[in-house]
C-alpha cells in the first residue's frame, strides 16, 4: 500500500494484523531500543517493535546490515549513514520506508485508520482554505474521511520536513491540497509551506507534493521530497 505511493528508489516493508498474528514479526530488540519501551504497555511495545522490524527487513534489501533505530529529537528515527527513511504505526498496521540520501533528500510516510476524525480535531488542524476544499471534496465523494486524510498528510509533510531542517512545523504553517484520481480512492497531495523552507541542493524548496490512497480500512500518504533540478525553480 505504501510502495505504491513512493518513487522506485524506495524500499518499504509493512505488516497488518493478519501478518503478525502467527508471530513472524516478532522480533527482539536491541538493548539499545529496549531501554525506550522497558516499561511501556503490551500495545506500544508492539507497534515499538513491528515497525522495527519491517525497517530492519527495508535495510536488508538495500544492502545495509539491521541495527539500532532510536528515537531521536521529536521521536525521529535515526538512521545509518546514507539512508534517510520513515516509519508509521497505528490499530493493526505498520510500515517502514527508506531509500539511499543520494536518491531522496527526505521522505515522510503515515497511515491511519479511515474514519473521521474526533471532535475538535479537524478545527486544530487545518486552515480555513483547507477547511473550505474539504467541504467540497466531502461534498462530491462523501464516503471518504477527507479530514482524516488531511491529518495523516499533514503528518508526512512534517516527517519530511524535519529531516532537513530540524525544527518544528505547526499544522497551521503548510497549506495542503488534495487531488483525486479518476478511481476516487487514490490521488496526489500539494503543501505549499508557509514558512520559510528546507535548503535542499542550493536551493529553497516551497512546495512538498506527494501522494495517498484508502485501502484495507486504512488512509496512506506519502511525501518524497526530491533534488531540485537544474531546470527547477525548487517550487
Amino acid at each position: 500500500m505504501i510502495e505504491e505511493l513512493l518513487p522506485e528508489s524506495v524500499v518499504a516493508v509493512e505488516a497488518h494484523a493478519n501478518d503478525t498474528a502467527d508471530g513472524a514479526w516478532e522480533g527482539a530488540l536491541y538493548p539499545e531500543e529496549e531501554a525506550f519501551v522497558a516499561r511501556a504497555v503490551p500495545k506500544r511495545r508492539r507497534e515499538f517493535t513491528v515497525v522495527r522490524v519491517c525497517a530492519r527487513r527495508a535495510m536488508e534489501k538495500l544492502g545495509v546490515a539491521p541495527r539500532p533505530i532510536l528515537p531521536g529529537e521529536r521521536g525521529a528515527p535515526g538512521w545509518p549513514d546514507g539512508l534517510t527513511g520513515s516509519m508509521t504505526h497505528c490499530d493493526e498496521y505498520a510500515a517502514a520506508a527508506l531509500v539511499r540520501t543520494t536518491d531522496l533528500a527526505s521522505l515522510g510516510i503515515d497511515a491511519e485508520p479511515h474514519s473521521a476524525l474526533p471532535e475538535g480535531v479537524l478545527e486544530a488542524i487545518a486552515l480555513p482554505t483547507e477547511e473550505a476544499r474539504l467541504r467540497r471534496l466531502t461534498a462530491d465523494r462523501p464516503t471518504l474521511h477527507w479530514d482524516r486524510l488531511l491529518f495523516s498528510a499533514k503528518e508526512s509533510v512534517y516527517k519530511a520536513w524535519f529531516p532537513l531542517t530540524g525544527r518544528w512545523l505547526d499544522f497551521s504553517e503548510a497549506d495542503i491540497e488534495v487531488t483525486v484520481d479518476a478511481d476516487g480512492r487514490r490521488g496526489g497531495l500539494r503543501a505549499e509551506l508557509l514558512v520559510p523552507g528546507p535548503v535542499v541542493g542550493g536551493r529553497r524548496i516551497t512546495v512538498f507534493t506527494g501522494r495517498w490512497t484508502v485501502r484495507h480500512g486504512l488512509v496512506a500518504t506519502a511525501v518524497p521530497v526530491r533534488f531540485p533540478t537544474e531546470e527547477e525553480d525548487a517550487n
